[in-house]
């Protein structure tokens, strides 16, 4: 992977995932909170998920994007994935 200004292809395409769940939920209206708890994941990780902070599952993904009402694929293209 190459670096740039610290950050890797990885970090990169993480916070663009995170963003593209961070755009939906908003769309939805929803809060982190009430995200995080329709799909069955913590808060303080959903936060962590929405900036890229931490490597997310399939299945968190399947889980977020059931809770947002959209596919897990739908959320990758947002990201540009």
């Amino acid at each position: 992977m190459s670096r740039v200004s610290g950050k890797t292809d990885r970090d990169r395409d993480l916070a663009r995932l995170g963003a593209a769940i961070r755009a939906r939920r908003l769309a939805r209206e929803l809060s982190q909170e009430a995200l995080a708890g329709l799909a069955e994941i913590e808060r303080s990780h959903m936060g962590k998920i929405e900036r890229g902070e931490r490597n997310v599952t399939m299945l968190n993904v399947i889980r977020i994007a059931r809770a947002i009402d959209c596919k897990p694929s739908e959320l990758l293209a947002d990201a540009d994935l």
